[in-house]
């Protein structure tokens, strides 16, 4: 069965070309827009990226994309945020004292300064999984994805992460709940596993239920 069109958010900045690139070798078909109607329609939406979070704030909202993806969120409909796709989702950033788009509770702070270790947290990190979720089907725990990123998710409800990353602190790497999923990691640089998960994703029918921790065989 043909898989209808994910449609890929162009705000004006991101790292969209390694997301078609991901997503053409998966044969997964895609569009990519900046039209806040096309969104609103939309089966499955990427918010792909890297970006500073007032400056994707400035276009999400000059260009409707903000209230665009609040209706899409609040409709249900599956989205999967990447690095700054999975900042704005929250309701601040420290970064310029960002208001974001407040579709997930908590905020997005920096790494402290004086920890030690170089900010931006730059390479491949374990991602160890917390609870089951469909678009980690097949891939090991503590699987190593691709980071960039100097600031760091952080949930009011620490059940939301589904995922944590060991960094200084532990962090929560991805997020989910309902049908929205978002990764710190850039999933579409992350090799086999990365790939498997943006598949995962796009085959997933955005239907999950939180009701128990990672499968014993994950911690193998």
């Amino acid at each position: 069965m043909s898989r209808a069109p994910v449609v890929v958010i162009d705000y004006e900045a991101g790292n969209l070309k390694s997301v078609e690139n991901a997503l053409t070798c998966l044969g997964a078909p895609f569009q990519v827009t900046r039209d806040p109607a096309v969104v609103r329609d939309a089966a499955s939406v990427i918010f792909p990226g890297v970006g500073e979070a007032a400056a994707s704030m400035a276009v999400l909202n000059r260009t409707g994309l903000a209230a665009a993806l609040k209706d899409y969120v609040a409709s249900g409909r599956k989205l999967l945020g990447i690095c700054i796709g999975c900042q704005v989702i929250f309701e601040h950033s420290e970064e310029r004292d960002t208001t974001c788009l407040g579709v997930v509770k908590g905020a997005v702070r920096r790494f402290a300064a004086g920890s030690g270790l170089k900010v931006p947290h730059m390479g491949w990190n374990a991602v160890h999984f917390t609870r089951a979720h469909p678009v980690f089907n097949g891939i090991p725990q503590d699987t190593r994805f691709y980071f960039v990123h100097s600031y760091y998710p952080d949930p009011a409800d620490p059940r939301l992460a589904a995922a944590q990353t060991d960094y200084g602190i532990t962090f929560a790497s991805c997020i989910a709940r309902d049908a929205l999923v978002a990764l710190q990691c850039h999933v579409e640089k992350s090799g086999k596993f990365g790939l498997k998960l943006l598949d995962n994703f796009l085959a997933w029918d955005g239907k999950w239920v939180d009701s128990s921790p990672v499968p014993a065989a994950a911690h193998a």
